[in-house]
């Protein structure tokens, strides 16, 4: 297994003149603790996509633990865990449950492309959000007609978990995710679920979440409210109802949009009050 790149401290003890220990994974020199994680989860990423594409990390090399790279990069289990999701979404990773995580083969470039790395603004979340609205508005229409009932019942299997952590937002994320995955791969038609899985849970708009900021109710409250949304798209879907099915994922991902909107509002508003200038990434939709 590979070995990824170390900590400074590590470095400490290396010959800087050994050519062998010049031509190691990419290192990253400890950030100052007031770097949003966001920033420290960007700066992970690229490290690792580095020794990725440098051929330090091999495809099918085993990551090191979560507790090994916190360990290394000295950074947080969150950061961490963002950055190993974008890593994912880029189709640098997989993740193998109870296994651990795997170097996958380099694919070749194509021509639909969105990093999913670079999805790091509320800006850059709307266009996204525009775009799903094109894209998965037609994909529940098409998974109305397709889908089958395993697969209906994968879509009920990520709403109940959808549902049950409603009171803990950051574990509501994956099944979100889940659920508008199993509606592109009941389409029956691949390319919805690639570029879907492509995306990657970035797609959510509460990743962007500070989630210091957000009061418990209320995103406990929000979450609820998606979730009454899911619903009228699942009952449409389990009942073939293909205009229905569209009209209710349109409604569900413009509310998402308009939430996002009055979101980045209220925090610009707050800060201004504060005295801060407006940040473009704020937002709790």
């Amino acid at each position: 297994m590979a070995r990824m790149a170390t900590s400074s401290a590590a470095r400490d003890t290396r010959n800087p003149d050994n050519p062998a220990e010049k031509s190691r994974a990419v290192e990253r020199e400890p950030q100052p603790a007031r770097r949003r994680s966001r920033s420290l989860a960007h700066d992970l990423v690229e490290g690792i996509g580095a020794q990725i594409r440098g051929q330090v990390l091999k495809a099918g090399d085993k990551l090191p633990t979560e507790s090994e790279i916190m360990q290394a990069y000295g950074v947080s289990r969150t950061v961490v865990r963002e950055a190993l999701s974008k890593l994912q979404a880029a189709d640098l990773v997989e993740t193998r449950h109870g296994i651990g995580t795997f170097v996958l083969e380099a694919r070749r470039s194509q021509g639909f492309g969105i990093d999913p790395a670079d999805i790091a603004t509320a800006v850059d979340v709307m266009a996204v959000l525009e775009l799903r609205v094109s894209l998965e508005t037609e994909s529940a229409g098409l998974a109305a007609q397709r889908r089958t009932e395993a697969q209906l019942k994968e879509m009920r299997a990520a709403l109940d978990a959808f549902e049950a952590n409603v009171d803990v937002p950051g574990n509501a994320v994956s099944p979100d995710f889940r659920f508008h995955l199993a509606i592109a791969n009941a389409t029956g038609n691949r390319y919805f679920a690639d570029i879907m899985t492509h995306l990657g849970s970035t797609v959510i708009p509460r990743t962007r979440i500070d989630s210091s900021r957000v009061a418990h109710e209320d995103m406990g409250q929000y979450l609820r409210r998606v979730h009454r949304e899911h619903e009228e798209i699942f009952q449409a879907i389990a009942r073939r109802d293909s205009d229905s099915a569209r009209a209710a994922m349109r409604i569900h991902l413009t509310n998402s949009r308009e939430r996002l909107r009055v979101a980045q509002e209220d925090a610009q508003r707050q800060e201004a009050r504060q005295g801060r200038a407006p940040s473009a990434a704020s937002g709790k939709a």
